[in-house]
């Protein structure tokens, strides 16, 4: 299937110069979602991860269906303030300013395989943040799922060199 296809290029957003890759439209068509979801799930079961992690808020709806298909347990990762209990957290830069992932710190199993799951991979920054937190809170990172890889960004290189990396469409 073509999922590039599914995905509207949108010139100029969120500013002058950027092509923001829409989503919305490859969730809205059924044959397309559960196309990309069955692909990110049949390669998730290669890596074996213990539990499936999505990071807020897109990696929620990739990351959910993945951890059900495959009966593992979901672990969000959220911004600063969001989850209820005690929290692991890392900083992390943004091309404008800083932001704040958090994890709850009983979340995983020492020594569980952890697989990241998000929409997109573009720097890396977010990616390499939840990584840090999952082995701040005792697990090790088994891969990272993308459903887009934006490969002029060099995302990749951010990432823990070791990491399996799962990427469906590259631009």
């Amino acid at each position: 299937m073509d999922l590039k296809a599914l995905i509207k290029d949108i010139p100029d957003f969120p500013q002058p110069g950027i092509v923001y890759r829409d989503i919305t439209t490859l969730l809205q068509d059924p044959e397309g979602l559960q196309y990309t979801v069955t692909q990110l799930t049949e390669q998730a079961a290669k890596l074996a991860p213990d539990y499936i992690v999505g990071i807020e808020s897109r990696g929620f709806i990739f990351g959910m269906p993945v951890a059900h298909q495959l009966r593992r347990g979901f672990v969000p990762i959220r911004k600063r303030g969001k989850l209820p209990r005690a929290v692991y957290g890392v900083d992390y830069d943004l091309e404008y300013g800083q932001d704040r992932l958090e994890v709850h710190q009983d979340a995983f199993t020492a020594g569980s395989r952890v697989l990241i799951v998000d929409d997109l991979l573009a720097t890396g920054g977010t990616a390499a943040a939840a990584a840090q937190l999952i082995e701040k809170a005792g697990a090790t990172v088994a891969g990272f799922s993308f459903v887009i890889e934006l490969e002029g960004l060099a995302g990749r290189d951010r990432l823990p060199p070791q990491s399996q990396i799962i990427s469906l469409i590259q631009y």
